[in-house]
Parts: C-alpha cells; sequence; structure tokens
C-alpha cells in the first residue's frame, strides 16, 4: 500500500491543503488540478507513481480542503492562485520539479514556469491548454462574459456550477460511463457548494482571460527554454480540443503527442495509462 500524507501548510497566512507520497529525494512531480475538482482528481494516479516519484499535489485557492478566503480580502485571479502556489513550493521545499497541468492548473503551472524556469525539469500536460486553438466553442458563454461583463452574462454562468453539469463534464466523451466512479463529481459538487465558492468561481471564469491573454508568453517561454513536454489528452474533451495538443509542437517539436479515447477528466478513465506515459516519459 502507498502511503500517502495529507497536510495542511501556513503560506504566508495562506492555509494550503496538500497531498504528498513517494521518497522526497526522488525526482518531483507537482500535480495541479483544475475546475470545478481538487487535489482528490489525483487519487488513482499517485499510488501508481509513488515508487518513482516524490508527488505533491496542492488544492488551489478556491478548491477543496484549502483555505477559502473571503472575496473581500483575496482577490480570486489566476495571478494570485499562481503567487499562492508558487510560494506553497518555496515553503515545503521544491526547488527542482516536473508539472502535471490540468485545466486550471495549466495557467497556474505555465506562471510558475515562466517565474522560474530553472525549477522546472518537464512539463506533463493533460488537457492542459495554451494555445487559441485548443479552446473549443463550449468556451462561447464565458467568452461572452469577457467581453461583457454584466450582470446577466456572469448570472448565465451559474449553469456550469450546477452537480448536473459538473457530472456531464465528468461524462461527456467518455465511450463507457459505468467505468466513472460518482465520487469525483459528487465531491466537486460538494465543494462548490461551500460559503460564497459559487461567487469565487464566476469570477474566476472572469479572470481566464488573462490566461489567453498570456497564451503568447506561454509560448515564447516555450521556444526560449525547450522544456521536456508530454501531452497526454483525453480526444473527446468539450472544452479543450485536440488541436491544443498538437499545438505544442509548434513551439516543442521534440513534444510527445499521445490522444485517449476519453474525456476531460481523463484520470476517471485511463489513470494506468497515463501512468505509464508518465514513466516513461520521466527517466530516471
Amino acid at each position: 500500500m502507498t502511503a500517502i500524507r495529507y497536510r495542511t501548510v501556513d503560506v504566508d497566512g495562506h492555509l494550503v491543503f496538500y497531498r504528498e507520497a513517494g521518497d522526497p529525494s526522488r525526482p518531483t512531480l507537482l500535480l495541479l488540478h483544475g475546475f470545478p475538482s481538487s487535489s482528490h482528481m489525483f487519487r488513482d494516479l499517485i499510488p501508481l507513481l509513488a515508487d518513482r516519484f516524490h508527488l505533491v499535489a496542492p488544492d488551489l485557492p478556491g478548491f477543496g480542503q484549502t483555505e477559502i478566503k473571503p472575496r473581500n480580502s483575496f482577490r480570486y485571479g489566476f495571478d494570485a492562485l499562481a503567487r499562492v502556489i508558487g510560494r506553497f513550493t518555496e515553503v515545503i521545499g521544491l526547488d527542482r520539479y516536473a508539472l502535471y497541468i490540468f485545466d486550471y492548473g495549466a495557467p497556474v503551472g505555465l506562471r510558475l514556469a515562466m517565474a522560474h524556469p530553472e525549477r522546472i525539469t518537464a512539463i506533463v500536460s493533460q488537457n492542459g491548454n495554451a494555445y487559441e486553438e485548443g479552446l473549443s466553442t463550449g468556451w462561447n458563454p464565458i467568452q461572452r462574459y469577457w467581453r461583457d461583463p454584466s450582470t446577466e452574462n456572469r448570472e448565465a454562468l451559474r449553469e456550469l456550477l450546477t452537480p448536473a453539469s459538473i457530472r456531464w463534464q465528468y461524462e461527456h466523451g467518455v465511450p463507457d460511463t459505468g467505468l466513472l466512479s460518482p465520487d469525483g463529481s459528487a465531491l466537486d459538487a460538494w465543494y462548490i457548494g461551500g460559503d460564497e465558492v459559487d461567487e469565487i468561481q464566476l469570477d474566476l471564469f472572469g479572470d481566464y482571460a488573462s490566461n489567453v491573454a498570456l497564451y503568447p508568453a506561454f509560448q515564447a517561454y516555450f521556444r526560449k527554454h525547450q522544456p521536456p513536454l508530454l501531452a497526454v489528452w483525453g480526444k473527446n474533451d468539450p472544452f479543450f480540443l485536440p488541436a491544443g495538443a498538437e499545438a505544442y509542437r509548434r513551439d516543442l517539436p521534440n513534444a510527445a503527442i499521445r490522444f485517449l479515447d476519453t474525456g476531460h477528466f481523463a484520470l476517471e478513465t485511463h489513470a494506468d495509462a497515463i501512468a505509464q506515459e508518465i514513466r516513461a516519459f520521466l527517466q530516471d
């Protein structure tokens, strides 16, 4: 049995929850989750890699078990999320690590990489987008809010926070939904139902425009530093298209691209396959 530790650390006054497994003397893999999930999404992957790697999976601010600070004392935007997670890595003593970036974890992790490229040994992008061609029409309502941040457009996005919508995100594009545990989506919906969390999530929808604005900077980072990159992608993702994975090769010609016949939450059905890809990619 893999020993997974569940810890909370004070990061400049922000209590950050994280999961940790494996020998700290081994190469570290920092696992960054996305919307509307938490580090719980890595529950199946961590035991599959803990014999080879030191694994650290924090809950981002506004998600999971990490402290939910009031919106009037903490501005929930992606720069702020990256600032907290960047300091988190320093507080727990991570000075070199590979990144596993998924969904919201991609713009958070890539901000860390741009700030400290010397710390990044490699990147695993699982449906973690950095190119405009990777954005599907599923982003249309959110993009409408970017263009016109009216109350009407903000309220229209609440539908994305319902338990039914969260479950749909798990099921869409999965050939056999009988393979999907109900636990992940149910836990996500429970967390999203916390005090003020709905407003935090709407704030983050609005601020996602800052990530798209940074795509050229992310791509410049790739071209300059050429980090080894594996894009392992649920090809039926309703939000991030396969073109987003293929686009990495424009700036990283040696990027490894793998497509899986599943949806956005690829770990729910393909944890074994993704673990095998990571083990082959991150050779000692």
